[in-house]
């Protein structure tokens, strides 16, 4: 027992440095996005207007964090992961019932979600670093022209350590996140003492009346209170990392007392100065401490861009073994941890987009905006997926499904609708990024669809290729050594394979069809990872072997194939004796039906970024054979 205190407590705290950065770090900059001056809507600030945003603030963040996401939400793991993807893959399970076009049109809406999570990690490192270098200002006016080269440096710096891993640093992350919690609630504490009637925001009464009497500004203001609720899909898409258990006594212990605490100290301080406005965050710490909260702000901003960044690299990889991206380079940059993973496309492209942010946008309420849209999509579409899987895998009552997501839907299209307003203001831009990956995943996957077609057309089927062998006169030389040609399935020959025997004429003592298959779960059972079939012959040296590996793992081939051996007799396996063929497709864009012509465009253009396979399957390069074909889409 006094073993595991500690370990449940050095989990909650390495959970406080990966889950909370985002949503932990919102209370810089929420207040302060819903009294701007210069928003198109702007909000006054007065008694009233304090009072019903602060109450708004608790009472979403209540509804929707702690409700939705940690109580009910995070129950909908698939064999211990979340996130969105992870709702996809349970409605496609053959375990939830419901009609095709309905699964449908629900996988689609989670794309889409994804695809703005995409959004999400590219803007959450430009407004949160933007809004702790902006501490500068309060400091001194004169440093403000130097915000944004500051913040593209850290940005530049961040990316550029991304190669390196989090394994090193990822140990501090945790402590870091706990003395800014503290921090945080120290100081928001100092505002309540000095005005200890805000206390009274925390009934509800006090955000219904202010939605009801002044329902103008707080509708508008809803774009910038749901900042309070950015960073809530973390808690979710990291469950595989930590479990529920630790992400929810950090929020119940630490994070969400510590943020509505700096909430109320800000809102008591702009209760006593209205000009407070300006940075209310800033404002509320002692000048002696303003320097290094500014430093310890920082920090939290590149750890709340780090957790983000490491989330798209997740959805990256998930959207690889799912059939929606095609193969990514990904680099594992920890022996210990599986998910701390390094996809360098990914990683650059992400960089360039926050820099483009940053140069375009120049400071944290400009970008408020389009974060908004980014985060009220997401949430929107979780609960839609979400109350699919109560009611079809769960089996609760229709009636209570449907009042719980009207419940949660009511209070989400406010947001979403607020939101709306901003769309000429920057909303429109989470939208453009969400739409753009969300064409370019679903055109590579039907791509793909269509090669494969093609493909198993051109190879032709593999039983009648390996009776054909036993039959040929005469018969086919037989070279030493094992020959591994990497196929989709059972079904059909590989194309390396048949090119081998038609056109040089031979083949390996041992061969082995190898066929990698990935699971709509996380992690692969390690019992029956591996099955050899000897396709009819026992003593032709030829077998396939199907290996399974769920889709947050990467297939290691040179391990199956250890594997493969100790069940297999018919296999002699010497790993420095052994060549591995690969067939690659040349893509071109065809007068072929199934998509439109900008769409193959699109798709052949997608699969330049292809990783090469030797690398993705881990192969010895010098032992790898490459033979080509060409398919027109």
């Amino acid at each position: 027992m006094n073993r595991a205190i500690p370990a449940r407590t050095a989990l909650m705290v390495a959970a406080l440095g990966v889950v909370f950065g985002d949503i932990g770090t919102s209370p810089i900059y929420t207040i302060q996005t819903v009294f701007n001056p210069a928003d198109p809507h702007p909000v006054a600030a007065s008694m009233d207007s304090v009072y019903g945003i602060i109450s708004l603030i608790f009472w979403s963040v209540t509804i929707i964090v702690t409700v939705k996401y940690v109580l009910l939400v995070m129950r909908a793991d698939n064999h211990g992961e979340g996130g969105i993807l992870a709702l996809i893959t349970l409605i496609r399970g053959r375990d939830v019932p419901g009609s095709r076009r309905t699964k449908l049109l629900l996988v689609g809406l989670g794309i889409f979600g994804a695809s703005l999570f995409f959004g999400d990690s590219m803007i959450t490192p430009a407004i949160s670093v933007l809004s702790a270098v902006e501490g500068l200002k309060v400091i001194e006016p004169s440093l403000e022209n130097l915000i944004v080269p500051i913040t593209a440096t850290i940005i530049v710096v961040l990316f550029a350590v991304q190669r390196l891993g989090t394994a090193r640093i990822g140990r501090f992350f945790g402590p870091v996140m706990v003395l800014w919690f503290v921090a945080i609630a120290a100081c928001g504490v100092s505002g309540i003492v000095s005005h200890p009637g805000i206390l009274k925001a925390l009934s509800p009464t006090y955000a219904v009346g202010y939605l009801t009497g002044h329902f103008g500004d707080a509708f508008f203001a809803l774009a910038a209170v749901v900042l309070a609720i950015t960073g809530a899909e973390a808690l979710y898409a990291d469950l595989g990392h930590f479990g529920r258990a630790p992400i929810t006594r950090a929020w119940l212990i630490l994070v969400f007392p510590a943020c509505i605490l700096s909430y109320l100290g800000q809102g008591a301080l702009v209760l006593e100065d209205s000009t407070a406005i300006s940075s209310p965050f800033f404002l509320l710490i002692p000048g002696w401490a303003r320097i290094p909260m500014i430093l310890l702000a920082t920090a939290a901003t590149v750890i709340a861009s780090q957790a983000v960044i490491t989330g798209a690299f997740s959805v990256a990889h998930q959207a690889v073994q799912l059939g929606y991206l095609p193969r990514l380079r990904i680099n594992y940059t920890s022996e210990e941890t599986a998910g701390q993973i390094y996809v360098p496309w990914i990683n650059w492209a992400l960089m360039i987009s926050v820099l483009t942010l940053v140069f375009a946008f120049q400071t944290s309420a400009a970008l408020a905006f389009a974060f908004g849209m980014a985060v009220t999509g997401t949430i929107t579409i979780t609960t839609l997926l979400f109350f699919y899987i109560v009611r079809h895998q769960w089996r609760k009552p229709l009636w209570l499904v449907l009042i719980g997501a009207a419940a949660f839907l009511v209070v989400e299209l406010l947001f979403l609708a607020a939101n709306l307003t901003k769309i000429t203001h920057g909303a429109w831009l989470p939208l453009l990024i969400g739409i753009t990956v969300f064409t370019v995943l679903i055109t590579w996957q039907k791509g793909r669809g269509l090669v494969t077609g093609k493909r198993e057309r051109q190879e032709g089927p593999l039983r009648d290729f390996v009776d054909g062998l036993h039959d040929s006169q005469p018969t086919l030389r037989r070279v030493p050594g094992t020959a591994v040609f990497l196929n989709r399935g059972k079904a059909t020959v590989p194309l390396a394979m048949r090119a081998n025997v038609e056109h040089n004429h031979i083949l390996h003592e041992n061969v082995v069809i190898l066929s990698i298959e990935t699971l709509q779960v996380p992690h692969a059972p390690e019992t029956n990872r591996v099955t050899v079939d000897d396709l009819g012959y026992i003593d032709d040296g030829i077998i396939h072997v199907s290996a399974q590996f769920g889709y947050m793992e990467t297939p290691d081939v040179p391990e199956v194939l250890r594997l493969a051996a100790e069940q297999s007799a018919e296999l002699s396996l010497d790993l420095d004796d052994t060549s591995y063929f690969l067939s690659t497709i040349e893509l071109s864009v065809g007068d072929a039906p199934g998509m439109t012509r900008w769409r193959k465009r699109l798709f052949v253009a997608t699969s330049r970024i292809s990783a090469d396979a030797a690398e993705y399957f881990r192969l010895p390069r010098d032992r790898v054979v490459i033979m080509g074909a060409r398919i027109s889409v």
